[in-house]
Order: structure tokens, then C-alpha cells, then sequence
């Protein structure tokens, strides 16, 4: 299960999508920190095949956890060469092009 959240400004549709295990989390050091913000992040409770269905209406995807990247690369909507690790924890952001 992971949460998301859609945030909308002008014709952006932003999805924000994390593991459910992480939200509210600080990841990362002094160098790079990475807040996993329950007002961003926590919205509807959600399977993670649902969310991947999500990212095809988003223009922007900002997505935290390791299950919900590995299901991004799986799906192909990323490469595994388009993500980061902050703290042992998968991190990637998409801007589609319309």
C-alpha cells in the first residue's frame, strides 16, 4: 500500500506517492535531506498498482520508497538509472512532456 496525494496549479497535475511505512520520515544527512511530509505525501491509502494507474493523468510524479519505484521501473514508466537512494530509500521525479 502506498499513499497519494494530488496537488493541482494551473494545468499541472502533480502526484505525490510514497510507501505507507515511510510518510512522516526525514531521510538523508546533512548534505541532502529528504522530508516525507505528511502534508504533501498523505492522502488516500492506496494498492500500488492503483498508483501506477495514477501516473499516466499526472504531468509531474515526485514518488518516495522502495516498492513504489521498483513498480515504476517495472512498468517502465522509469529506468532504474532515473532513480536515487537517500538513506537506503528509492527516490525519483517525472515531468511528462505534453
Amino acid at each position: 500500500m502506498v499513499y497519494t496525494k494530488i496537488h493541482r496549479s494551473g494545468g499541472e497535475v502533480l502526484l505525490a506517492v510514497c510507501d505507507k511505512e515511510i510518510v512522516g520520515e526525514k531521510l538523508g544527512d546533512k548534505d541532502l535531506v529528504l522530508e516525507v511530509k505528511e502534508s504533501f505525501y498523505k492522502g488516500d491509502l492506496i494498492g500500488i498498482d492503483e498508483a501506477i494507474g495514477l501516473m499516466e493523468n499526472a504531468t509531474i510524479v515526485n514518488m518516495v520508497g522502495n516498492r513504489i519505484v521498483a513498480a515504476a521501473v517495472d512498468a517502465g514508466i522509469i529506468t532504474e538509472k532515473n532513480t536515487m537512494e537517500i538513506s537506503g530509500v528509492k527516490h525519483a521525479q517525472i515531468a511528462f512532456m505534453i
